[in-house]
């Protein structure tokens, strides 16, 4: 394996009136370049808590990130990072949310040029029509779309997904999974993503790493997924792994959700 992002040990402890709260401890993960990851937990194991190191938004305790061969210290635009919450400027256009990262990420690129790379990956998630609209006037699954298109149009060497489609209905979010393989398929950037879906992870991921319940959560097992690429969603349905894997991540969530409650 040619490791090309790595989390290594890495830990967070917060101090509480009752003593030090471990969230994540020795938290260790070796990525591909070009590789999808996606990080499969329940709701407050640390699942967020890792991508937010990752993406610089919160110091470790211990422990770093490494992307090729460089340890990253706070954030940068070497990692685009999609929330759940797409978090738009609403005074600002479609295009001038995407323009925003563009101008700071090729400050020596034309207006022309710049011009071109928002417009390029505005069409790729289907809102070509839309450039001009304010998120106001933008669906929810829209809004998301913008904040996809932002993050590939950065040309991050990272993609980071904290739930993207978490706040969106299950027609909404089957339409984005969709729109987001488009675009990885076509830049194949390297991506983590946190996720609780298990049916999502399946979809999206190359390895699916289930996190245990917190505190002093850590990886817990990991699993390749088989299916070729691109996929269709019917084909992956009807693969025969498809709900024996499923299976296996639903009862490594089952198992943690009794150890919790032991």
């Amino acid at each position: 394996m040619k490791v090309y992002f790595e989390l290594s040990h890495l830990t967070k402890i917060y101090p509480t009136p009752s003593g030090p709260f471990t969230v994540t401890e020795g938290f260790d993960l070796k990525i591909e370049r070009g590789e999808f990851v996606c990080l499969l937990g329940h709701s407050g194991c640390g699942k967020s808590t890792v991508l937010g190191m990752v993406a610089g938004l919160i110091d470790p305790t211990e422990g770093g990130v490494v992307i090729e061969g460089r340890e990253t210290v706070g954030p940068g635009p070497d990692r685009g990072v999609v929330f759940q919450s797409p978090c738009l400027l609403p005074w600002l256009t479609a295009a001038g949310n995407v323009m925003l990262g563009v101008r700071r990420v090729f400050p020596h690129a034309t207006a022309a040029e710049r011009d071109q790379i928002v417009r390029y990956y505005l069409r790729l998630v289907g809102l070509a029509d839309a450039a001009g609209r304010r998120p106001g006037e933008l669906s929810q699954g829209m809004r998301q779309r913008v904040n996809l298109a932002r993050a590939f149009a950065l040309a991050p060497k990272v993609l980071l997904l904290d739930e993207p489609f978490g706040m969106l209905d299950s027609l909404t979010r089957m339409d984005l999974q969709l729109a987001l393989m488009g675009l990885w398929h076509r830049d194949q950037k390297t991506a983590l993503m946190v996720t609780h879906d298990v049916d999502e992870a399946l979809f999206l991921a190359d390895r699916i790493v289930m996190m245990t319940n917190g505190p002093n959560a850590r990886v817990g097992e990991v699993i390749t997924v088989p299916f070729s690429r691109p996929r269709l969603r019917s084909r992956v349905l009807e693969h025969p792994e498809y709900y024996v894997l499923r299976e296996r991540l639903l009862r490594f969530l089952a198992e943690q959700e009794q150890r919790k409650a032991a």
